[in-house]
């Protein structure tokens, strides 16, 4: 695996997403996992000041799906995330987290992650777990 060519793939295909509006990145990648980093500031805090769960949340899926498609050739295959579980541990008000997706299980239709979200001193923020299924791709007329 291209690490670097495989980082730019993600970023790439994050343009004009919900992930480029979060400013997740993509940051290191390996044969059974991928890691994103998002800033914490204003625009992923809920009312309170802090890091909002949804924003936790996002990320995580974020990583979780794009994690599964290491594993699949993106011209015959989509992936869909279907359920998702996240225990919020920690609050963070600043700064940045980080999300690690591992694979638990990988079927052929179904892949399992644990995605942890760190902070800066590898503190977990948050614990994740999410499943994808894998669908062949579809024509845009179907």
């Amino acid at each position: 695996m291209d690490k670097i060519k495989t980082l730019k793939f993600f970023n790439d295909w994050c343009k004009n997403t919900l992930m480029e509006t979060l400013s997740i990145e993509f940051i290191d990648v390996g044969e059974d996992f991928l890691t994103a980093k998002m800033p914490v500031d204003s625009r992923v805090h809920q009312p309170m000041g802090l890091l909002h769960g949804g924003a936790s949340v996002a990320l995580a899926e974020s990583v979780g799906s794009s994690a599964t498609m290491l594993f699949l050739d993106p011209e015959k295959f989509e992936v869909r995330g279907i359920e998702i579980s996240a225990n919020h541990l920690k609050s963070k008000r600043a700064g940045t987290v980080f999300a690690t997706a591992k694979i638990i299980h990988k079927g052929r239709s179904l892949h399992l992650w644990e995605i942890r979200i760190v902070d800066e001193q590898d503190q977990l923020i948050s614990l994740c777990k999410l499943t994808n299924m894998v669908l062949p791709k579809r024509k845009v007329n179907d």
